[in-house]
């Protein structure tokens, strides 16, 4: 089962995902995945563990290769997109070189990535009271995170992927990341698609939803045309996870 969802005018979308597919060994973790994220939405992405949603985010960051079906990001293959720094990512590791200063991880930013904001960079970590000279190994989760989600938006990209980067934060330092994110995004109206499990944050920051099941998409669309009158998200998406245990047992 495949579902395809994009607005009228939306024009070009930051990911189309077309019947994706992949596999690793004989087991598929993505089947027939069909997807288009309109530009400037914030998009959150839900499922239960082993759905395929880290690999979504994967196939459309480019690190990994689907084995079936195609993908672009604004219009072009996904590796290609993030050569040319229109991608952000931030996985749920965090992974930083641990060795590294905060300094030298900005550093090799800017020599990376084509759009590199510096001045951004460190304003925003000062801000913080994230010392340059610090090793990425010292920092607590909150300031790993923190920097994480610098060093992706300094890339000044149009598209932000994050896996569930505060999964493992404490609430205050998950609250603040996520407060972060939103006033980031909002104000250079950046494409965001968030996987989390945390329902009660997604509801707040997204106004697009889609639902992977099986290494398929099974719902996608705008919030306010797939919620009925009082309907609330976390019930919505519950709903829909357990349609398929509900059909089999009836």
């Amino acid at each position: 089962m495949s579902f395809r969802e994009s607005g009228p005018g939306d024009g070009e979308p930051a990911v189309a995902a077309l019947d994706v597919g992949k596999r690793y060994g004989r087991r598929w973790v993505l089947a027939d995945a069909t997807v288009s994220v309109p530009a400037g939405s914030v998009v959150a992405l839900v499922g239960p563990n082993g759905a395929g949603k880290t690999t979504l985010l994967h196939v459309a960051v480019g690190l990994v290769q689907a084995d079936a079906g195609r993908v672009t990001v604004f219009g072009v293959p996904p590796r290609a997109a993030t050569a040319r720094g229109d991608v952000g990512f931030v996985a749920q590791d965090r992974p930083l070189y641990r060795r590294f200063r905060v300094g030298e991880l900005l550093r090799m930013g800017a020599v990376l990535n084509p759009r590199w904001d510096q001045r951004y960079a460190v304003q925003r970590l000062e801000g913080l009271g994230i010392a340059l000279g610090r090793r990425a190994g010292s920092l607590s989760g909150g300031e790993q995170a923190q920097t994480a989600l610098t060093l992706a938006l300094a890339k000044r990209p149009r598209l932000l992927l994050l896996d569930e980067p505060a999964a493992a934060l404490d609430p205050l330092a998950r609250r603040a990341f996520l407060d972060d994110v939103r006033g980031e995004t909002a104000a250079r109206g950046i494409t965001v698609v968030h996987s989390s499990h945390d329902v009660a944050e997604l509801d707040r920051a997204c106004d697009r939803l889609v639902i992977v099941k099986g290494g398929t998409v099974v719902r996608a669309g705008a919030v306010a045309d797939l919620l009925g009158a009082g309907q609330r998200l976390e019930d919505f998406i519950l709903r829909v996870l357990g349609a398929g245990a509900a059909e089999a047992t009836a």
